[in-house]
Formats: structure tokens, C-alpha cells, sequence
């Protein structure tokens, strides 16, 4: 299960992007389809937590009744080449769990293949960057209370069954966290307003809630698993810090502001006016433009393709001094890289600029071995 329509099915993905990302939440029944559930089945899930090195006290949690269970009270020290990490006692994680606490793996993504690749399918749709956790709980017991997220969720429920209540009210575009203690539980609580929807996860199921949506969720009837892909495209705040990057390289923008008091404030004025005139230049210009272009595709993951004992072939190139041909900022940037190693592979360069598609990167080598500017080995 690969694409945004495999995932969807049968909704289509026309329909979701128009009707649905960004608007309102959307449960997708499973309806006999058990591919979606197949992606992490609770054998994957055990093989996965057995492999000890994987796992800190930061990547595997357990809650219960809304509280972090302590990383002290489950996790032992063990001293490793980077230093000292707390990493999850196996049997005291399996008490833990036998008392009825909840077990949450985050940042999955890239240690499950199936997670990888439907995280590389949403990366491209919403050209977002995708986290990927994974939650095991048991009938009754709540790890988390109502809350909302900074983020667009895609739930996978793979395993057993679930309750999420989705509630009327909905945040504006957050972004900043809050505090996990009890005035915050309150606070949302308080602010959800009335419960609007009550969707009950079957293993196969897929739950999509936009940003800012009041939920929160419920095993009731025996084990549950299901895994969050969290979706977060630039918003301002990146963007600005990318504006920030290139406004730098103008002396305008690097000098002093002035005091408040002098002119009466004019001069302040005057130089608050030049700021915005740079970076609404900036952000107008096309290069900008495909500044960020290349920002979302870095977001993209590139899922690993080992064929080992098969080694994979290396295409071996070296530039000659002539000229390169025209080409995009983009490309550019793989010629002044060629120019700097003198002697290149091929393959290390599509491995290099990870803001290039492989096609990108393949087309502007075989322009620059037209013109003369390259030699193959």
C-alpha cells in the first residue's frame, strides 16, 4: 500500500484534498479492505520492541490516567559509544503494561518500512514534513485527555478497537505547545465545547482530524494499536526564518536600527519601512520562490532501497573546465558542487541534494555532459 488512493480507498484523493484537508475530520471504514491493517500488525509491533537499541526513554512512553509514568520507574542506564542513555526495561515495561498503562513509540517512521512508505506519500501530498508514532493501550484506561494537535493527524488503527470523541470547537492554526499538567487538561476540557462526532476504529480504519481539532480517544473493548502520521507543511514561522536567511546577505537589513527617541521616532519609522521593503522583495522574487520548493522537497523522505550482497553500480564522472550550460538556481547548485569535487559519482550527488529529485538530478549531469562541462569515467 503505497499511494494516497490505496490509503484513502474509497474515498478519492480529489475528494479529500477538496473536501476534506484542512476543513473538517473524515473517518474512512476499513470496509474489508485489510491492507491498511496490515502495515503494523501486533507481530511487527513485538518484533520492533524487542530490539532494545532502538528504544530511550524518549522514544518509548508510558502513560496512564493522563500522567507520564516516570522514565526512572521503566528504564534502566546503559552506557553506550555516545554516553549514558536510559533505555526501557523489557519486563518492567510489560508490568507496566499488565497494570493497564498505555505504550507510545515515537518517531517510527524510519524503522518500519510500510510506515516509511505511506510517510513518503503524505510528505509529497501536503509537501509536509511526517512524523510517525505508534499507540498501545488497553480497554478502559486513557493515556491522553482531550487535547489538540499543532499538526493534521492520518490514524492508522491496525490493531483491535477504538473510540475517538471529536468535539465542536477547533484552535486557529496553533503551533506553540503546552505544558502537560493538569491546568492545561483543564483548559481543554473546558474549552472543547459540546461532543460533535463519536468515531469507533476498526483495525483498518483510517481517521483524518485537521489541525487545531478538539479529540481524544478511547480503547474500550480490549488491546487497541494504532499509528498518528503527524503532517506539518512551512506555516509563517519557517518561512520567515528562511526570508531571515537570505535578507541577511543585504547590508541594509545587517545595519543598526536607530534609538526610538531620535526624530521623534522617524528615523526608527524610516528604517522599519526598509526591512519590510527587503523581505517583501525577497519574498516576491521567483528565486525565493524556489527556495522554498526545494525546502518541501527536503521534507520529502527518501525511503532506503538496499539490494545487499548486490552492490549497486557508481557512476563515475569528472569536469573538463568548460563551461556548464544554462540552468535553474537548483541545478546550479549541483554544478558548483561538481566544480569543487573535480571527480564525482553520479549516485553520491543524487544522494547529496536531497531537495532534487533523482530525474532532476540525472537530467542537469546529462546537460552538462552535452556541453562538454563533464566527462564520464
Amino acid at each position: 500500500m503505497h499511494s494516497l488512493d490505496d490509503l484513502l480507498h474509497p474515498v478519492s484523493p480529489e475528494q479529500f484534498l477538496a473536501e476534506y484537508v484542512g476543513r473538517k475530520p473524515l473517518h474512512i471504514p476499513a470496509a474489508g479492505d485489510d491492507r491498511k491493517a496490515a502495515i503494523l500488525t501486533w507481530a511487527d509491533f513485538n518484533r520492533l520492541l524487542g530490539q532494545g537499541s532502538l528504544w530511550s526513554a524518549a522514544h518509548l512512553r508510558l502513560m496512564r490516567n493522563y500522567v507520564a509514568v516516570p522514565p526512572d520507574q521503566y528504564c534502566h542506564p546503559v552506557a553506550t559509544p555516545q554516553g549514558e542513555v536510559m533505555r526501557p526495561w523489557p519486563q518492567k515495561v510489560e508490568v507496566f503494561l499488565s497494570a493497564g498503562a498505555s505504550l507510545i513509540a515515537n518517531d517510527v517512521l524510519t524503522i518500519h518500512e510500510p510506515l516509511m512508505q505511506i510517510g513518503e506519500t503524505l510528505s509529497r501530498t501536503f509537501a509536509a514534513s511526517i512524523g510517525a508514532n505508534i499507540y498501545c493501550s488497553f480497554q478502559g484506561v486513557q493515556a491522553f485527555g482531550t487535547h489538540f494537535d499543532n499538526h493534521d493527524v492520518v490514524v492508522v488503527q491496525t490493531g483491535g478497537t477504538k473510540v475517538w470523541n471529536l468535539y465542536e470547537n477547533r484552535a486557529d492554526n496553533p503551533i506553540e505547545n503546552f505544558p502537560d499538567d493538569a491546568a492545561t487538561r483543564r483548559w481543554f476540557e473546558q474549552s472543547r465545547g459540546a461532543l460533535m462526532q463519536q468515531v469507533t476504529m476498526q483495525a483498518g480504519d483510517v481517521l483524518y482530524l485537521p489541525r487545531g481539532w478538539y479529540h481524544d480517544a478511547l480503547a474500550t473493548d480490549g488491546p487497541s494499536l494504532h499509528v498518528t502520521f503527524a503532517i506539518t507543511p512551512l506555516h509563517g514561522r519557517s518561512l520567515l526564518a528562511l526570508l531571515n536567511i537570505e535578507a541577511m546577505k543585504d547590508p541594509a537589513y545587517r545595519a543598526f536600527a536607530p534609538p526610538a527617541h531620535e526624530d521623534g521616532g522617524a528615523a526608527l519609522a524610516a528604517h522599519l519601512a526598509d526591512y519590510g521593503r527587503i523581505l517583501a522583495r525577497i519574498a516576491a522574487s521567483p528565486v525565493f520562490a524556489e527556495e522554498v520548493a526545494r525546502s518541501q522537497t527536503r521534507m520529502t523522505p527518501r525511503p532506503p532501497s538496499f539490494t545487499l550482497p548486490e552492490r549497486k553500480p557508481v557512476t563515475l564522472y569528472r569536469t573538463t573546465g568548460k563551461a556548464f550550460p544554462a540552468c535553474s538556481n537548483s541545478v546550479r547548485e549541483t554544478y558548483d558542487w561538481a566544480i569543487e569535487e573535480r571527480q564525482f559519482a553520479l549516485e553520491d550527488m543524487v544522494a547529496h541534494f536531497q531537495s532534487l529529485t533523482e530525474g532532476d538530478v540525472r537530467a542537469g549531469v546529462a546537460a552538462a555532459e552535452e556541453a562538454g562541462a563533464v566527462q564520464r569515467l
